[in-house]
């Protein structure tokens, strides 16, 4: 009854500007899917990049069930089944991106080109629905909420997969080791006046 699971998996294309590339990321996603893709609008106008407030910016797709489970596998390959933790969130919910769809086994189509994509993995326990049915609402009791520890214990169970860390060391003190899960950056100012450095 606490088992997780795969809720839906949201796939995103964003491509930043309306035209012919939307088009194309469009029957990207409905090649891989057998779906019709949504667009998705620009909340803002940021004339930096070129794009309108409501201009159709990216297409996304949302798919459930076993077919979810089959395309998330395939995602999960071309990253060789290795995230990181911060690709985790708090309320047990994870996500990863891949530089070309092309690796997901589509053939490459020179008047399509090569997208890459944002994966979004919804995960809930049975029983959840009480908080989003219509009559009768309940709230999901703290014991019964999935969490960022319940995901990646599931993650490494179910697809054999492999948490990332990244460890942090100091130039005046080499014996001390920081095992920390911050994201690997260049050293800041504040770090560099105290010799700390990355490597993962």
């Amino acid at each position: 009854m606490k088992e997780p699971r795969i809720d839906k998996l949201v796939i995103n294309i964003s491509v930043g500007e309306s035209g012919d590339r939307l088009t194309r990321a469009s029957k990207v996603l409905e090649q891989l899917t057998g779906q019709t893709p949504v667009t998705s609008k620009a909340r803002y106008t940021v004339r930096t990049f070129g794009i309108r407030r409501n201009e159709k910016i990216a297409v996304h797709v949302t798919i459930r069930g076993p077919k979810a489970e089959e395309i998330l596998e395939r995602g999960l390959k071309v990253k060789e089944y290795e995230l990181r933790r911060r690709n985790f969130s708090e309320t047990g919910n994870f996500g990863f991106g891949i530089q070309e769809h092309i690796d997901l086994g589509a053939r490459y189509d020179p008047g399509i080109g090569i997208f890459g994509m944002d994966f979004f993995v919804v995960m809930g326990r049975p029983g959840a629905r009480v908080a989003r049915r219509k009559q009768k609402k309940a709230r999901v009791g703290n014991q019964h909420r999935i969490k960022k520890e319940d995901t990646m214990a599931w993650f490494k169970q179910r697809f054999d997969g492999i948490i990332l860390r990244i460890l942090l060391y100091s130039n005046l003190y080499p014996h001390v080791q920081y095992d920390t899960y911050a994201i690997c950056t260049p050293p800041r100012f504040s770090q560099a006046a105290f010799g700390l450095f990355c490597i993962q």
